[in-house]
């Protein structure tokens, strides 16, 4: 039995040795989640190589990623961290079911936890991995003698080996420079002998045995200009599977050793399609997703010219939100992000708190960031993006401010993962956000008259908690007030929502224009709520902070 498996195996009845704890990262499928899927980068990498893959298997899968202490530079993990303790601190924060996709060593950590615990892993995909990656008698890998100089070498002096050891797996690729700068662009420097861990791994590693025996769904994806992982392992490798549908080899051709970064597209469409197969995908319920994403952005852009007129409940809570930053960390953030932007009110009051930083404004409407980059006199960045999809590097923001918009996100789940990945470790985000309860009494006088929906709704404070908590390293902390606006008839209120851009947006509202005996029944009713001449307009105001552990 091989060294590393016996100690796994002594591990599994004796419990961990030593406390390792991974930085997860969560992220929820877009569309129907039809499986969960955990990404196991390699060695001298770290988890952003996956980055490219996201867009192509969110669409259909519950996407876990961390950085693998012993292979990840930056990771600060000692060179005596053992495998058992790794593989263990995986399943730790992995869910209880999953298919295993890894890439070069992570392919080999994939199989190690296959084998061990089939109940916790549905299928393993491995890319650019080999099960025994030093060659030995006539199987394909590094020759022996040449690892064994770069581990010395990774020794003497770790930042020339990596550096060395990049060059070799952009071989091959169709433009290595530009991948070069991709790979070396999405980590951090090695910290000392953190990376000799994961060099013994791959020394020791010898799983031709383990990989015939497996008895889950196995695809194991290779490059045909693959420097380090050579494409003749692609015979070898098929004569150990089982004999199954269920268990292939599949040469990727014109794509060398960082397969991720150069054909995330297809190394995707082959997973997906071999899952399939393996009969693993199980769509769930297709998410109610509210107004789309367009029909806001497009509405809010209309109303940039008129918004700033009308947006009286919208700077009293902005200002409310400002007060609680003060209470907040005393440490100057580098990076602001102001989240929802709009036409870009709250910038200036940002900048005088925060002179040194960088800010940012970000809005899902064109036309509002057009306003706001027109009418700020400011050097802040403005960007068009979704706040449940930033176009922002993970861990480069310390401080999000956002304002009445994430009442627009519907996939709350998706929202907290985006700010969990932009944060910085430390980093914390204050928001506020309407709650069910806005606009009650409108809601109830069309109540009175027909059965449409003719009032946005919103998320209720419990769904922003459950969302939260599925997201890892993230605390969440809410409260609610009620805000009351009055006017003098209901038309006015009617115009401000218009202005607003915040004007009935609901795939259930009415097809056509209201007949004037309903809009006639409609007002009767809300009059019947008139106060001291003024008729009330309720909104439910969650504030919430959250904070990046």
């Amino acid at each position: 039995m091989n060294r590393l498996i016996a100690c796994w195996t002594s591990w599994a009845s004796a419990g961990p040795a030593a406390d390792v704890r991974l930085n997860q990262e969560y992220l929820p499928a877009t569309q129907a989640a039809e499986l969960e899927l955990v990404l196991l980068h390699g060695w001298g990498s770290n988890r952003e190589i996956w980055r490219p893959l996201l867009a192509s298997v969110r669409g259909w899968a519950n996407v876990t990623l961390f950085n693998v202490p012993g292979c990840a530079p930056g990771s600060g993990a000692g060179e005596n961290i053992e495998l058992p303790d790794v593989l263990a601190a995986v399943f730790a924060v992995a869910p209880e079911r999953a298919v295993y996709l890894g890439w070069s060593l992570g392919g080999q950590l994939a199989l190690e936890l296959a084998a061990h615990s089939p109940q916790r892993v549905a299928a393993v995909v491995t890319v650019c991995s080999n099960p025994r990656f030093v060659a030995e008698g006539g199987w394909p890998g590094m020759e022996a003698g040449v690892f064994s100089r770069f581990q010395a070498s990774c020794v003497a002096d770790p930042s020339a080996a990596l550096r060395r050891f990049d060059s070799l797996q952009v071989t091959g690729a169709q433009r290595p420079r530009q991948k070069l700068r991709q790979l070396q662009g999405r980590r951090p420097p090695p910290q000392g002998a953190e990376l000799l861990t994961g060099l013994h791994w791959l020394a020791q590693l010898d799983q031709r045995e383990l990989v015939g025996n497996l008895n889950q769904p196995q695809l194991h994806l290779l490059a045909e200009h693959d420097a380090l992982v050579p494409a003749a392992l692609e015979p070898a490798l098929a004569t150990l599977l089982p004999a199954s549908a269920q268990a292939r080899v599949v040469l990727l051709r014109d794509v060398s050793h960082v397969a991720p970064l150069e054909s995330a597209p297809p190394l995707a469409d082959l997973t997906h399609r071999f899952l399939a197969d393996a009969g693993l995908l199980h769509a769930g319920a297709t998410p109610d997703a509210g107004p789309t994403k367009r029909e806001v952005a497009s509405s809010f852009s209309r109303a940039a010219q008129s918004y700033d007129s009308v947006a009286t409940l919208q700077r009293d809570v902005g200002c409310k939100l400002l007060d609680v930053l003060d209470g907040g960390s005393r440490v100057e953030p580098a990076v602001v992000l102001d989240l929802g932007c709009g036409t870009g009110f709250f910038q200036p009051k940002l900048r005088s708190r925060y002179p040194g930083a960088t800010l940012i404004g970000l809005d899902l409407a064109q036309g509002m960031i057009e306003y706001a980059r027109a009418h700020t006199d400011d050097h802040s960045k403005w960007l068009v993006g979704d706040a449940e999809l930033l176009p922002l590097a993970s861990e480069s923001v310390d401080l999000i401010f956002s304002s009445l918009a994430i009442q627009w996100c519907h996939r709350p789940e998706l929202l907290f993962a985006e700010l969990a990945r932009v944060l910085k470790p430390g980093g914390r985000c204050v928001f506020t956000t309407l709650g069910p309860g806005t606009l009650d009494e409108l809601r109830q006088a069309w109540a009175a008259v027909d059965t449409y929906q003719h009032v946005n709704t919103f998320l209720p404070a419990c769904a922003l908690e459950a969302a939260a908590a599925l997201t890892p390293s993230m605390s969440l902390t809410l409260k609610e007030q009620r805000h009351c606006m009055q006017y003098a008839r209901v038309g006015e209120l009617l115009s401000e929502l218009k202005a607003l851009g915040a004007h009935n947006m609901n795939k259930h509202r009415p097809a056509g224009l209201t007949s004037r005996k309903t809009l006639l029944g409609m007002l009767q009713a809300y009059e019947a709520r008139r106060l001291n001449g003024l008729l009330p307009a309720s909104y439910e105001v969650i504030f919430g902070e959250v904070s990046k552990l």
